[in-house]
């Protein structure tokens, strides 16, 4: 048996079983959702493993077969210390660092065993992620990984009603592989959370901040060769003790900073701090009749005033200097 705060209870195979209690999944206890964000916010909490084993729930809930059961659980498997704060110290532009270097990572794992031993071939489940129409979709369609993480920053972060969150997933159908929503009310629901998350919370100055920061203590590292790349497949706190241990002049600032972080206001003037964060901009199929599906944002104002905002949003980056 297995228990979500979101989902509910499942009782699940042995195969998802023994591959939760697998050292690459359990790793992923350590590593948190939000990159650096829980050292300015400790409430900022939320785990790869949280999200990894809530995906694999939600496939399940929807429908979704074994196999991309287990490719929900172990989609995320490679995600270095501190997420997508690797990809800001490497200046990845595409955040895709830990789909770059998955299939290697998985080689080296105890994740084929485990798989080979109930009859599945690693390879044949985690090289094609275009076969698993549920886990993943190119924004902005709905896909298992987008709604996931929304519904559990919602949650947690915002205090969102379980009983909403419930009624959206049951609002939730499939049609020809695809995840649709059957209410415009939900539709446009779920368009609201999404965006909440997303520049309430993503762009939320002390989260940029602390990936700013987080990522120039990495990058100045990884320049220097004080680390290399098998360090950051360490878990969040094994790589900060490893660069605090370091105790360098420029790292000991620059934490000292992560440990007090200044009042930050958005502005161009004096700014200390400039990102541009990937654009996600997100509008779900709605059906109203289960025969014909169509984008939110044909049928909805509120959709399409949303998208449009969250989009220049996006185009401005965002821009941090101190609070005076």
């Amino acid at each position: 048996m297995i228990v979500d705060p979101i989902y509910g209870e499942f009782e699940i195979e042995p195969v998802l079983m023994s591959l939760i209690e697998s050292k690459a999944i359990q790793r992923l206890k350590g590593v948190h959702q939000a990159g650096a964000s829980y050292l300015v916010n400790p409430l900022w909490n939320v785990t790869r493993y949280e999200h990894s084993v809530g995906v694999m729930l939600l496939i399940r809930q929807l429908g979704g077969s074994l196999s991309e059961q287990i490719a929900g659980l172990l989609h995320d498997v490679s995600h270095t210390a501190f997420s997508h704060v690797v990809d800001v110290a490497l200046a990845n532009k595409e955040e895709n660092y830990h789909e770059l270097i998955r299939a290697s990572l998985l080689a080296q794992s105890d994740i084929p065993e485990i798989l080979g031993a109930y009859g599945f071939n690693w390879q044949d489940i985690l090289t094609n992620d275009q076969q698993w129409t549920l886990l993943e979709q190119e924004l902005p369609a709905l896909c298992a990984d987008r709604i996931d993480y929304t519904l559990r920053d919602s949650f947690h972060y915002f205090d969102n009603p379980l009983k909403e969150i419930q009624s959206f997933l049951e609002s939730l159908t499939i049609i020809s592989g695809k995840i649709v929503i059957n209410s415009l009310e939900q539709g446009e629901w779920f368009v609201k959370k999404f965006y909440q998350v997303v520049i309430d919370f993503f762009y939320d100055p002390a989260n940029i901040f602390s990936a700013d920061r987080m990522a120039k203590i990495i990058q100045y590292s990884l320049n220097h060769d004080f680390i290399g790349p098998d360090d950051l497949l360490l878990d969040d706190q094994q790589l900060l003790e490893r660069l605090k241990n370091l105790s360098l002049p420029f790292l000991v600032l620059l934490f000292e900073q992560l440990e007090n972080p200044p009042e930050l206001v958005e502005s161009v003037h004096n700014q200390i701090v400039f990102q541009r964060q990937k654009s996600r901009i997100i509008d779900p199929f709605i059906t109203f009749d289960k025969n014909s599906i169509v984008k939110g944002s044909d049928v909805s104002v509120f959709i399409k005033e949303l998208n449009k905002a969250a989009f220049e949003r996006s185009k401005r980056g965002i821009h941090l200097s101190l609070a005076f």
